[in-house]
This record gives structure tokens, C-alpha cells and sequence, in this order.
């Protein structure tokens, strides 16, 4: 008889449950703090141009951001920011990205279904980013998104409410986003998705780059990358993911929860 493998067969450990949206709240802010600290660690982020978001538990019509001008791997809970959907700060006193402003208020806006946005300028994803193509399923990893992402050309550049808009059309039901000559865009129902999927996908920016430098890759069938896709790539693996993650920044970072 045949087996087949079944995402149950990875759940080291499940999601929290919360007695109150307060309780919920604080947990969501932590997982923020250290996402940040996570890209920041990893270089995928510098400058002022890295931001995540996560919709907040308490009020739905608002979300969480890390503030401009701290670095992304000192980022703390007190210093998040509280914004609504109509881009206004709600609590808070660091001051916020204009342009991720308008891009996750967006999106935040068109896909209910969404949690939290992810976007940094990481060097992988931003070159690939250049050659305006979609990843191809060329290992197990890139499987992952297979089906899941929307290629951004128009708007290129987001500078106003209308652009970001199209934006986020553009953007459809995807979970990830290649915007053209800018980078990648990732979603998730937690925060803890939608980081593990930015740092995966980074990566497989990275591998594609090499792979086609050395010569021609081979893709996985259509069966394949779709269940793979299906598999490690559904929502629950990622939030596994990125448990790992946040053992190893919890451990060495406890003041990210100040």
C-alpha cells in the first residue's frame, strides 16, 4: 500500500490559542519584533527600506509596523507603530515608510484574508526583480510558490493612493508578489508565514541567479511542483518554518519584547 506524506506529518508543535484579543495582540507584536530583527540579521534589509506589517488582533481595521529609521535588527515592541486603513497613526511615535505606507495599507484593504505584508529590498530579490520573471520550480523550495505568485509590471513605481492601489489588483489572490525592478512582496495569514515565505523566497532568487549562471536548469514536472506547492508550500508549513526562526532570535534576543 502506498503512503502518502501529509503536512500533519511536520507539525512539530501548533499555532497558540488565546483567552483574550489583548493576549493575542502582545503575541503578534513579539513575532513583528522579531521578523525585523530576523531580516536585519540575515542583510536582507538595510537602510530605511525594509517593512512589515500584521494586522491587528484587537482592531482589524489596522495593522502593526516596525518605524523608519531603526535598524531592522533592533527593533523592539514598544517602538512599533499602530496605523489604520486610511494610512493614519493610531499609536506610536516613530514615524513610517510613506511608500510601504501605501503599498500595505493597500493591500491590507483589497485582501482581507491577508495578515501580514512583507517586503525588503534584499539583493536576490530585487535582481530578480529586474528580469520581470516568475520563479521557476527548479527545486523543492521554488516548488513552494508554484501557482502563488503574480508578476507586478504595472504600476513599476508606486508613489501615490492610485498607484498603490493598482498595486494591489495586481496582486490578485496571489501569496507573493515580483514587482518589477523592485523586489518581492510576501503574505500570510500570520506574520510568521509571511516572513518564513520572504526568507525562502529570497533564497530561491538567489539559487535561480546561480543556477542559470552555470547553465540550464530542470524544472519539476507539473504534478510535482503543484503538490509540493500544495504541501510545503500551504500556510501551516510556513507558520512551522518560521518557529525555528523565532526559537533561535527569542533565545539570543530576549530584549526584542521590551
Amino acid at each position: 500500500m502506498r503512503t502518502t506524506v501529509s503536512i500533519q506529518a511536520f507539525a512539530t508543535r501548533e499555532p497558540p490559542v488565546f483567552d483574550t484579543k489583548e493576549a493575542e495582540r502582545r503575541h503578534v507584536q513579539e513575532r513583528l519584533a522579531a521578523a525585523c530583527r530576523i531580516l536585519g540579521r540575515r542583510g536582507l534589509s538595510e537602510g530605511l527600506l525594509g517593512h512589515i506589517t500584521v494586522r491587528d488582533p484587537v482592531r482589524p481595521d489596522c495593522f502593526w509596523v516596525n518605524p523608519i529609521g531603526i535598524p531592522m535588527h533592533r527593533v523592539k515592541v514598544s517602538q512599533l507603530v499602530l496605523v489604520d486603513h486610511q494610512g493614519r497613526v493610531v499609536h506610536g511615535d516613530g514615524a513610517v515608510n510613506p511608500v510601504g505606507l501605501l503599498l500595505h495599507t493597500a493591500l491590507h484593504r483589497a485582501r482581507p484574508d491577508v495578515g501580514a505584508v512583507c517586503h525588503a529590498h534584499a539583493s536576490a530579490a530585487s535582481t530578480w526583480a529586474a528580469l520581470e520573471r516568475m520563479l521557476d520550480p527548479i527545486t523543492q523550495d521554488a516548488s513552494v510558490f508554484y501557482g502563488q505568485q503574480a508578476l507586478i509590471r504595472d504600476p513599476r513605481l508606486v508613489r501615490d493612493t492610485e498607484s498603490a492601489e493598482r498595486f494591489a489588483l495586481a496582486f490578485g489572490d496571489k501569496r507573493v508578489a515580483i514587482h518589477a525592478g523592485h523586489g518581492i512582496f510576501t503574505t500570510g495569514t500570520s506574520v510568521d508565514e509571511a516572513t518564513w515565505w520572504f526568507v525562502l523566497m529570497n533564497r530561491c532568487c538567489d539559487d535561480q541567479l546561480r543556477a542559470e549562471a552555470a547553465g540550464t536548469p530542470t524544472q519539476y514536472p507539473v504534478e510535482d511542483a503543484s503538490w509540493l506547492a500544495s504541501t510545503l508550500g500551504s500556510p501551516r508549513f510556513g507558520w512551522l518554518s518560521f518557529q525555528t526562526l523565532w526559537d533561535d532570535i527569542a533565545a539570543s534576543d530576549p530584549d526584542l519584547r521590551d
